[in-house]
């Protein structure tokens, strides 16, 4: 089994505050498996850490405003590219690119709203299969 996984739930501290969700249970029960690590931001040009960032209005703002929606859509293109030919893949929730069910709503405090980051809905759409990681960290 190819299993896609985002690289913050692998304790890569790739995570916008330079930090990671790390999920050690994933690794152990995926640990014969070949797994592939992707982040979407990075892959994108982003630096870590970086900015927060949420979806306002279909388009991917910093929490000071600047709009860094073609960098997440040229790091969920290059991620795609990495796990096509997963037979799973596993994101981080919440994630303005990784959220497969919920996503912070754009005003920055916190708030979760139905919906998807840029590379999950391009998971979804391609019809691979994915869960969202439950972190075993403190966030």
């Amino acid at each position: 089994m190819k299993i896609g996984m985002s690289a913050c739930v692998a304790g890569k501290n790739c995570k916008y505050n330079g930090q990671n969700n790390f999920c050690p249970s994933l690794l152990k029960k995926y640990k014969d498996e070949e797994i592939i690590l992707v982040c979407p931001e990075q892959l994108g040009g982003l630096s870590t850490p970086r900015t927060p960032c949420e979806i306002v209005d279909g388009r991917v703002i910093t929490r000071d405003g600047l709009d860094v929606t073609e960098q997440f859509e040229l790091g969920a293109d290059r991620a795609f590219e990495l796990v096509k030919d997963c037979d799973l893949v596993i994101l981080q929730k919440r994630s303005p690119s990784c959220g497969a069910s919920q996503i912070y709503d754009g005003s920055f405090q916190g708030k979760l709203v139905n919906g998807e980051g840029l590379f999950a809905k391009k998971l979804k759409m391609s019809k691979i299969p994915i869960m969202e990681a439950e972190s075993e960290n403190k966030e």
